[in-house]
């Protein structure tokens, strides 16, 4: 017994110095060029990037930071990406005990009845013994496997890096369950003022109407004037219910972002919801850190790499050492005496010749797809630079339109002015007069809606950045 100990223990310590001769190889950083990514004119002067800002820092409104935080705690998408940590977690502790050997324990009953007919089962019969036969039996059975070749621990490293992904997968869900809230969220205040403007015009509608039917009975205008006035405020009132509708809507969408059944929202005012952050790019090489599905890509990608050194492993021998051992009776009243102990120990190595070129397929299938993983990561940081550079574009395009809007919407409220002044001297006809209404109520929605724009490029150029998972 001690001498098949030490020939174990002696194919053991082999098998551990034979890991120096691991086939597996290490993970290398991608060689791919992340610099002057972003398609601006403005040159990034340090590192400091929006990417770095908490997010509670940058949506200032407390109304909105309630709703973000009530988001992550139960957005159903956030509650789903935790449960694939979870998972991934549960797969990685498996990993990690590839390098332990496997125990298992057994017992069982068996009983044999021979037929008197057989060859056997006549010649016991003849003399005079029993065809039925009882054994009873204690097993337990050890084996363990020298991971010689790396299989072992590129399994590890390939489940580690699938948890690691999961993680910035959850980082990614936090990230667009924030923005998103938040898109929804000022858009929410946006049709609030709109609606204001719209309810506001139609009180002025309603003095048109007044002062046309005022005008008719002077003789200055006609019938025809009056029912236009009156059909300019019906479409005033259809304004009005659209934006109520698109209010409910957005309340409903924003619900679910809650994870909560549709129900009204909470809000401020646009007016007092500010959204002025500094705007800062960085770098476009710290994408590579800051975007978590760059980093979940990157994962991918070592994991991809990983799963070819297991497939690579496959085509080389493999070292095991097995052992059986317990207690065997055909007595139950001798099971635990000390003749009835058995023990079976095997060491052996296995190297694949022909297996209908099952491991080749599969390691070529394995080198290929960790060249899928390298474009999927490449696509990643591409795909991430132009969301910043169409953010950046956006806010910038929002931002000079608002200065250009803001001197239209002045021009157009004083020309509705002047013509209601000019309409009383009958210096201009009623047509002019409903062009100019129509135009100053169309610019101050339009203006809305750009500032409405402006902070959408702010929150999206946030999310390009990465901001928002920290």
């Amino acid at each position: 017994m001690k001498r098949i100990t030490y020939r174990i223990f002696i194919i053991a310590f082999a098998g551990l110095l034979l890991q120096s001769c691991l086939v597996a190889k290490d993970p290398k950083k991608p060689d791919i060029k992340a610099e002057n990514l972003y398609r601006t004119q403005a040159i990034a002067a340090d590192t400091l990037s929006m990417a770095d800002m908490p997010w509670d820092k940058l949506f200032t409104d407390p109304v909105l930071q309630g709703h973000i935080k009530k988001g992550l705690q139960y957005n159903f998408d956030i509650r789903f990406a935790i449960q694939n940590i979870v998972a991934a977690e549960a797969n990685l502790k498996q990993g990690k005990a590839g390098y332990f050997p496997t125990l298992s324990l057994g017992a069982d009953w068996t009983h044999q009845e021979l037929s008197k007919n057989s060859q056997f089962g006549r010649v016991i019969s003849n003399s005079g013994g029993k065809t039925n036969v009882d054994q009873y039996q204690l097993t337990g059975t050890f084996a363990w496997e020298a991971d010689i070749w790396g299989r072992i621990r590129s399994n590890k490293r390939a489940l580690n890096a699938t948890y690691l992904q999961t993680i910035a997968a959850n980082q990614a869900v936090k990230t667009q369950v924030i923005t998103d809230i938040a898109s929804v969220y000022y858009q929410l205040l946006s049709l609030d003022a709109q609606l204001k403007v719209a309810q506001e015009t139609l009180i002025n509608r309603d003095q048109s109407i007044e002062t046309i039917l005022s005008l008719k009975d002077a003789g200055s205008v006609n019938e025809v004037g009056v029912k236009q006035t009156e059909a300019q405020k019906y479409t005033t009132e259809l304004i009005i219910e659209d934006l109520k509708n698109n209010i409910v809507l957005l309340e409903n969408t924003m619900s679910i972002l809650l994870g909560e059944p549709a129900h009204s929202i909470e809000r401020a005012t646009f007016d007092a919801s500010q959204l002025n952050p500094e705007i800062k790019l960085g770098l476009s090489s710290q994408l590579l850190r800051n975007r978590p599905d760059v980093v979940a890509a990157e994962f991918g990608l070592v994991n991809a790499f990983e799963l070819t050194n297991v497939a690579r492993s496959n085509f080389y021998p493999q070292i095991r050492i097995t052992g059986t051992g317990g207690l065997q009776s055909i007595e139950l009243k001798e099971w635990f005496s000390a003749n009835s102990l058995f023990a079976t120990f095997v060491s052996g190595l296995t190297q694949p010749l022909f297996n209908q070129r099952q491991i080749r397929t599969r390691y070529e299938v394995s080198k290929a797809q960790h060249e899928q993983a390298y474009i999927r990561f490449e696509q990643a940081l591409i795909t991430a630079s132009k969301e910043v550079s169409d953010a950046l574009a956006n806010y910038g395009n929002e931002t000079k339109k608002l200065t250009i809007r803001e001197k239209q919407v002045d021009a157009l409220t004083k020309a509705a002015d002047y013509s209601d002044e000019l309409l009383n001297y009958g210096m201009v006809n009623y047509l002019e007069v409903l062009t100019a209404k129509d135009n100053a109520l169309n610019s101050q929605l339009q203006l809305i809606d750009n500032k409405y724009q402006q902070y959408l490029a702010i929150v999206n150029l946030y999310k390009a950045l990465g901001g928002g998972w920290r």
